[in-house]
């Protein structure tokens, strides 16, 4: 999440000082990309949990 976190960051910093028009809307489509990475991931796991604690894989 850290890693995340930063890299958002710097990627805030980058848009708030470009005036490019393409590197602003690069900047833009990575951090929407690293939110919906981040957003799966924490999908992924709560399923895998899930699947983990269910009580019709402890009797297998």
């Amino acid at each position: 999440m850290e890693k995340e976190e930063w890299i958002l960051q710097e990627l805030q910093r980058i848009y708030d000082k470009s005036q490019d028009y393409n590197e602003v809307t690069l900047v833009k489509a990575a951090q929407d990309i690293i939110r919906e990475q981040a957003k799966r991931i924490y999908q992924m796991e709560g399923e895998i949990d899930g699947t983990l604690w269910s009580p019709k894989r402890w009797g297998e």
